[in-house]
């Protein structure tokens, strides 16, 4: 869970500084947008090769999202909570619910990294690696 953090610390720095990299040139939102897809994007080939040692496939490649989908839940019912229900000041809500958050999207995210790993897989475009496809699909000299 260490690495997975570190993972996410990463992950935010990337975003921040390409959001602010694009922040001059495109509307908020398009920065915005394209920042997360980056750290994103990034953040699951760390996971892929730093937390968790396995190969990164299209089919984990596309569920991947679903662990920040799950982050942004979690960590908004917890801003909610903490603040309207419990009473806790909105300055630090934020990450009090983020890291209650931290161990929920890791088993989300280990679950969808590890999947299939033991089973013995037929090469299928899901299971395949992305480097495996790349490389069939890249015409030779």
């Amino acid at each position: 869970m260490i690495r997975f953090a570190l993972v996410g610390v990463v992950n935010t720095g990337t975003y921040y500084g390409c959001y602010l990299l694009l922040l001059p040139w495109l509307p908020y939102v398009v920065a915005h947008v394209l920042a997360f897809g980056i750290s994103m994007t990034g953040s699951f080939f760390l996971n892929c090769r730093f937390t968790y040692n396995t190969r990164p496939t299209w089919r984990k490649f596309l569920l991947f999202p679903l662990t920040n989908a799950a982050n942004f839940v979690i960590t908004t019912g917890g801003v909610y909570l903490l603040v309207d229900v419990l009473h806790h000041g909105s300055t630090y809500a934020p990450l009090i619910a983020a890291s209650a958050a931290i161990p929920i999207t890791f088993v989300l995210s280990r679950t969808i990294m590890l999947s299939g790993t033991s089973r013995n897989r037929a090469s299928t475009n899901t299971s395949e690696s992305l480097g495996e496809s790349v490389a069939r699909t890249t015409p030779t000299a």
